[in-house]
């Protein structure tokens, strides 16, 4: 069976092509800068630069390709018979995969406030797809599922009862990538009964999975708040929020904007990309330097709080863009964290592939991960399951 997933954003929507349940990838590719001047499209060798409107626009270039004859990935639309889609916020409602009908577009909708910059680029691909391919079964797989599993205890707000009653809790986020890295650490060793899994990109989080499950996690009730981001602030003192517009007439859409798009590394060094915030600090650029310092004690904060609620660790986990590709945040993430039994191996950290991953040191207590999560296979294999024993 051929299930197309699609991970949707405000300007980009990648797609790869499974075939189940073999998870053989047919194809996969990427469609960025939609709305602007100039877009492009790039699967297997075609690359399309133009202008590119809309999703609509994008869905097609994606069917064109699919349909390709030269390609040999689909003769008709039909073939395709699910379409999985990522959703990042769920609210309490969705708490498993479910099939896409007119009522779970109305809540996806109203959880837009919760995720504005996610949601609404998400049912803009749902939207999309249900046109292009109107036989295909419309999937919708939620990041804030996962975390469903986390205790009372850990996911309540100390704040009026009647909030929570409203739905103010964590949710967290990440879910479907925390998710998919876990259980390849338990994979790999069925004694990683205790994780934490770090999705280090431009956004970030953290999570304490025990036993398979979501136990606490650094997002809350948006996915602004905990570790700090490529824009976004992570966390702060909320007073800071009152301060400013109180005290400097700042009104709330511009506070929200600042926390949202203009803090972060953003706002420690003047821009969002890891690798050239490095290379500066390799220069001895001290802005830079502080920036790396803070951004891996906000993780190690994490590490400390999950590990003492989990009341030990077996495995840490690095994972997304800076995960596995950032030997100096894994570094400094994990530097002088001997005391917890987490010590890196510094010639593994270089090269983690040629150890299968594994850079923890000979001496570590804890086991050291570098897994390459794959959201797309586990939006595959989870709407898969759910056709299988529901449809």
């Amino acid at each position: 069976m051929k299930i197309l997933v699609l991970n949707s954003g405000s300007s980009s929507l990648k797609f790869q092509l499974f075939d189940m349940p073999s998870e053989k990838v047919l194809t996969k590719g990427l469609v960025e800068r939609i709305g602007e001047k100039q877009g492009n499209f790039k699967a297997g060798n075609a690359i399309i630069e133009k202008p590119i409107a809309n999703h609509h626009e994008a869905m097609q270039l994606i069917t064109n390709y699919l349909l390709d004859r030269k390609n040999q990935l689909i003769q008709s639309k039909d073939e395709i018979k699910i379409i999985g889609h990522r959703v990042v916020h769920g609210g309490n409602r969705f708490v498993q995969p479910v099939v896409i009908s007119e009522e779970v577009k109305d809540k996806i909708k109203e959880l837009f406030p919760l995720a504005p910059l996610h949601n609404p680029a998400n049912l803009t691909g749902i939207e999309t797809a249900e046109k292009i391919f109107p036989n295909a079964i419309q999937i919708g797989i939620f990041d804030t599922a996962f975390h469903q599993s986390i205790p009372i205890e850990n996911h309540k707000y100390a704040i009026p009862e009647k909030f929570y009653k409203q739905g103010i809790r964590k949710y967290g986020f990440h879910g479907i990538s925390h998710k998919y890295v876990s259980e390849q650490a338990l994979k790999k060793d069925k004694n990683n009964k205790k994780i934490i899994t770090l999705h280090l990109g431009n956004g970030a989080s953290a999570t304490a999975v025990v036993n398979g499950k979501s136990f606490d996690t650094s997002m809350g009730f948006g996915p602004m708040n905990g570790l700090i981001m490529g824009t976004r602030s992570g966390d702060i003192d909320q007073s800071i929020i009152f301060y400013l517009a109180e005290q400097k007439n700042y009104p709330l859409s511009e506070i929200k904007n600042i926390l949202n798009k203009k803090s972060g590394m953003t706002a420690l060094a003047g821009n969002n990309d890891l690798r050239d915030i490095e290379q500066r600090a390799k220069h001895d650029d001290i802005q830079a330097q502080t920036a790396l310092k803070m951004y891996a004690n906000a993780i190690k904060k994490y590490i400390g709080d999950f590990t003492a609620k989990m009341n030990g660790l077996d495995a840490l986990i690095f994972t997304a863009g800076i995960g596995e590709n950032s030997t100096i945040i894994r570094k400094l993430t994990t530097v002088n964290m001997d005391f917890l039994g987490i010590v890196i191996d510094e010639e593994k950290n270089q090269n983690p592939n040629e150890f299968d991953g594994e850079i923890q040191a000979s001496d570590s207590k804890i086991k050291i991960y570098v897994i390459p999560t794959n959201e797309e296979l586990e939006i595959a294999k989870q709407a898969f399951e759910l056709y299988q024993n529901n449809i």
